[in-house]
């Protein structure tokens, strides 16, 4: 068990040094890509929009990184770290991370969750420096005392976490999967209308100018088409009209708000209608569709903004900060969000998909943030998110839509279950496994168990 583990240095089992320092007056050799303290987060990296900078021949091994390498965040949330993957070839790394190399000795997933467990228990702040910014330097990184199982021990703890943590990530890339197939029906139908152009192709019929290079793709793969063609199409029509506020749609459909097909903030929440507690979804943690924490309150203590009742199928949209991209949909009654949330709640059920995936486009999003305004908090009314313009269309298309649309949104709410759950079981092993106090056994039968 943990007592009989010996602890040790860090700086005697690992090769540790800092990234380079960002100089373009100074910096010569060839331009590579590299990690800034922002794109370092616990347990993963942000690949977009990644900066390069020149590197030197000589400067390779110093500064690169290679599978398994620990990278660690030197200031700005000191400690933060994530494993190297060779997610990208040839990454660098600048000098506010930190690099450390496990010896042999040491398993390098064992360490990130031992940095991940001693993040999360402060156990690092006595060793940073710096008042206002503070730093974990390369000479406290050295002097971290941390514990050292058996090689064999350290490596089953790392396997029972990081099993968890990939079933979390696998979870993750197949809703980010899901999410992009029901966003490309909704644009193929609703934003391109294809099927109103490829009926109007076939009927002959005139192509307006904004759609004509949509057009010109959709004849070079018409033979993908034709099949598309004896099935839903017949529910879209074959010619366009043009409309003041929206410029061309199909013809025979009409230009509405989002609020003709759903309520906008319907229901408030209040000791008197909800009297027990509150389940809190707050703009913080909701991000791309996914709530990532619930905190429950009693009424007494819950934050006087938790005033939105939210109930199953309601599409959330941040109001505040548009573009940090807080929506998401709701898989479950029982929870109440922050007033910074528009709560969009569907008149009938066949609406709740098209709500939803018209609101979170990028498109969309952009267009809020763009309009949000007040300095340091930019924000939107409310009314702006519910005076969207859409289409509307006959029932029948709606509810195919929703047919082909809504099996894939319910699996998208049966991953992030599933994920929550995976989630709150890694929490609670990891500091018990990591100091020791349960045996690996019981946290490989409990993983196992979850994992069924």
């Amino acid at each position: 068990m943990g007592s009989e583990w010996k602890t040790v240095r860090l700086g005697d089992h690992v090769d540790a040094s800092l990234g380079k320092m960002l100089d373009k007056n100074k910096n010569r050799g060839t331009l590579h890509p590299y990690l800034g303290n922002k794109q370092v987060r616990w347990g993963g990296f942000d690949l977009d929009d990644l900066a390069e900078m020149k590197f030197e021949d000589h400067e390779h091994d110093r500064y690169g990184l290679s599978f398994g390498d620990l990278v660690v965040c030197e200031g700005g949330e000191p400690g933060r770290c994530a494993l190297w993957k060779d997610e990208v070839p040839n990454m660098k790394i600048q000098k506010a991370l930190h690099r450390i190399r496990p010896h042999p000795e040491l398993n390098s997933t064992f360490l990130h969750y031992w940095f991940c467990y001693a993040g999360k228990f402060e156990l690092l702040e006595p060793y940073f420096t710096g008042t206002t910014i503070q730093h974990l330097t390369g000479k406290a990184v050295a002097e971290l005392p941390i514990p050292l199982p058996p090689l064999p021990k350290q490596k089953a703890i790392a396997h029972i976490l990081g099993t968890l943590d990939d079933k979390i990530e696998l979870n993750r890339r197949m809703n980010a999967t899901l999410e992009g197939m029901a966003q490309a029906l909704f644009k193929s139908w609703f934003v391109d209308f294809d099927p109103v152009i490829d009926n109007a192709l076939a009927a002959g019929n005139p192509i307006p100018p904004e759609f004509q290079a949509r057009a010109e793709l959709r004849i070079l793969s018409a033979e993908i088409h034709k099949s598309s063609l004896r099935t839903h199409h017949s529910l879209f029509p074959a010619a366009f009209q043009e409309t003041e506020s929206m410029g061309w749609i199909p013809e025979g459909w009409k230009t509405a708000k989002i609020t003709d097909l759903a309520n906008l903030n319907s229901e408030s929440w209040s000791n008197k209608t909800h009297p027990d507690h509150a389940n809190y979804v707050d703009l913080a943690n909701t991000k791309n569709g996914r709530i990532n924490e619930v905190f429950p309150y009693d009424y007494s203590e819950a934050p006087s903004r938790a005033r939105r009742v939210l109930k199953v199928d309601d599409t959330i949209i941040g109001t505040v900060r548009p573009g940090n991209r807080s929506f998401a949909y709701i898989h479950e009654d029982g929870l109440t969000g922050s007033t910074g949330f528009a709560v969009l709640r569907p008149k009938k059920k066949e609406c709740r998909s098209y709500v939803y995936l018209c609101l979170t486009q990028d498109d969309v999003i952009d267009h809020f943030a763009h309009l949000a305004d007040g300095g340091a908090y930019p924000a939107i009314k409310p009314e702006v998110v519910g005076n969207l313009e859409t289409v509307t269309f006959p029932q029948e298309l709606m509810e195919l839509f929703d047919l082909k649309i809504y099996p894939l949104i319910e699996k998208i709410g049966q991953h992030q279950r599933a994920t929550d759950t995976l989630t709150k079981l890694r929490d609670t092993l990891l500091p018990k496994l990591i100091s020791g106090e349960l045996r690996i056994a019981k946290a490989k039968q409990l993983t196992e168990e979850a994992m069924a």
